[in-house]
């Protein structure tokens, strides 16, 4: 049976609904490369993609709240999968592959007392105006750049269109989804509501690969592998890492909290989960050698 591959790409390497960038479309360009090579390798592929900038442009242009955050974690699935696909599709009708895409508007329920709702830190939309900041219904908090809007960023626990995902894979679809982390989404009795909130991608990614019984998960970012003391004259890259390990070193403060650490957290849960799956850390263009060991940082339990 062919082997199936959860690959999550971070929202600032995808295109922006501003414009385009000759290293977005690099980095998109190696991403499409990575798909093919594990289609052709006979993997079958699920992508989830971040959308950070994307979100932050159309809150920018709706300073005034009119629309809710759900809706722009909705339209920025769409946008991105919608780039993606016709990538993808492309390069697959080129190569006369059977495989088709898919991309599946995704939400994922989160716990109502969540703790975040109650301290919510997760930046979104650009930085604000001294009015906007005196007249706006947000939580807002200073950050490096300025005050910005802050929102919830809770726990996923159920991805509601998992079996439809599922059945997609069987199809031999590469299907799109989660974008953004997923819609997040609160259920009362059978009926679901959107919620201001951000859920980390990667961990979404780390349930959606549990969930499907995935049998990589494989995460790409900007640097090539996990590091000790990064940014230091000390910098260590490791290549194989044990669960164990690994939160012995987030435990030592190895990973800064809005960069790394999610990562980090995503990996472990994933590899702390299966016997025989891998859990890896990668740049773009380097998911083969990086299955094979040779890139990027495995994480085994």
């Amino acid at each position: 049976m062919a082997k199936l591959a959860v690959y999550a790409l971070g929202g600032n390497a995808l295109l922006a609904p501003g414009g385009e960038s000759s290293d977005a479309l690099e980095v998109v360009a190696k991403v499409m490369s990575d798909v093919v090579d594990l289609l052709e390798m006979d993997w079958r592929v699920v992508i989830t993609h971040g959308n950070g900038p994307q979100v932050g442009h159309l809150l920018a242009l709706d300073q005034g709240g009119q629309e809710g955050l759900d809706r722009w974690v909705a339209a920025t699935q769409g946008m991105i999968g919608h780039e993606l696909s016709m990538h993808l599709q492309s390069i697959l009708h080129r190569r006369r592959r059977p495989e088709r895409t898919a991309v599946v508007l995704t939400h994922v329920e989160v716990d109502a007392n969540d703790e975040g709702f109650s301290w919510p830190t997760k930046p979104v939309g650009p930085v604000l105006d001294a009015e906007t900041v005196m007249s706006a219904d947000w939580d807002i908090a200073q950050t490096v750049h300025g005050p910005r809007r802050v929102v919830a960023s809770p726990v996923p626990l159920r991805v509601v269109e998992l079996d439809v995902i599922r059945q997609l894979v069987d199809l031999q679809g590469v299907v799109i989804c989660g974008g953004g982390g997923g819609i997040p989404v609160v259920d009362h009795g059978g009926d679901f509501q959107g919620v201001p909130a951000v859920v980390d991608k990667d961990l979404f990614s780390a349930l959606l690969a549990n969930d499907l019984d995935a049998d990589a998960l494989i995460i790409t970012t900007g640097v090539d592998a996990i590091y000790t003391d990064y940014g230091t004259s000390e910098a260590t890259p490791h290549r194989h890492l044990t669960v164990e390990e690994l939160l012995t070193m987030h435990s030592n403060g190895q990973f800064p909290a809005g960069s790394m650490a999610p990562k980090v957290k995503a990996l472990c849960t994933f590899a702390g989960s299966t016997t025989d799956g891998q859990a890896v850390l990668c740049q773009p263009g380097e998911v083969l050698s990086a299955l094979r060991g040779e890139q990027g940082t495995t994480v085994r339990s």
